[in-house]
């Protein structure tokens, strides 16, 4: 009898596409040092799994980069959250391909944000800022014109987290996949309940990469998250000013 033999697959980075020199420009060392630390201790970490990394560029960084095209033009400067960041995505692309955006990472988990930390620290990326917390512990505390967030979770729950965090009239884009349609029809009620006004699923990086990256864009209205949300920020604004006044 045969035993079975473990399959095998490739660990290797392999060469960066042609094309990323279009998303990064001048930033291009930059992102392929990024790949690298994701090839590298982002494996080792548990935050990549290294079957992935022979596609790290084409799936990950290259798939998240081309978000940038989807951002709107104002205000300027923009403010993006990335929640549940874990290894950076689709945050610290975004961060590359877009200089002129101020960027968030958000994520709870202590291994994560030592990483984070480590890249941005190491790559001087200036307009990126590492935050280890839950998006509900954020309400009042992080507001911006931006929240992404790369398939951590169904819509309702997605939206429960990232509408939250926007200022009024803000938009949340999140990057799903071919079922976005779906999913956006299936949780409509709950878009609606979380102060969304208008949604959309538009694909990105057609003329970028092979299979390109298909992203739910959710406008909010006066009260992004709710009746509740906009309650909860008008508290931590109360106390904020508490703070200041003392």
């Amino acid at each position: 009898m045969v035993e079975d033999q473990p399959e095998e697959f490739s660990t290797e980075l392999g060469e960066t596409p042609a094309v990323a020199a279009e998303l990064f420009g001048d930033r291009l060392p930059l992102a392929e040092r990024y790949a690298e630390l994701l090839a590298d201790a982002g494996v080792k970490r548990g935050l990549i799994g290294p079957r992935e990394v022979p596609r790290l560029w084409e799936r990950h960084i290259l798939n998240c980069a081309v978000l940038g095209e989807a951002l709107p033009e104002k205000p300027s400067p923009l403010s993006l959250c990335d929640v549940g960041s874990g290894a950076g995505l689709p945050g610290i692309p975004v961060a590359l391909a877009r200089p002129d955006v101020q960027i968030t990472l958000l994520e709870p988990l202590l291994r994560r944000t030592n990483f984070l930390e480590e890249v941005v620290r190491e790559l001087r990326l200036d307009n990126v800022t590492v935050v280890r917390g839950r998006a509900e512990e954020m309400v009042g505390k992080v507001q911006v014109d931006v929240v992404t967030a790369r398939a951590v979770a169904p819509m309702d729950r997605l939206a429960g987290w990232g509408l939250p965090l926007l200022r009024p009239y803000g938009q949340m884009l999140a990057l799903k996949g071919d079922s976005a349609e779906q999913e956006v029809a299936e949780h409509r009620a709950a878009l609606l309940k979380l102060g969304a006004v208008e949604w959309s699923v538009e694909v990105v990086g057609a003329d970028v990469v092979s299979t390109p990256t298909h992203v739910v864009r959710v406008m909010a209205g006066e009260s992004p998250g709710g009746v509740k949300s906009a309650a909860r920020r008008a508290k931590a604004a109360r106390a904020s000013r508490n703070r200041r006044n003392r």
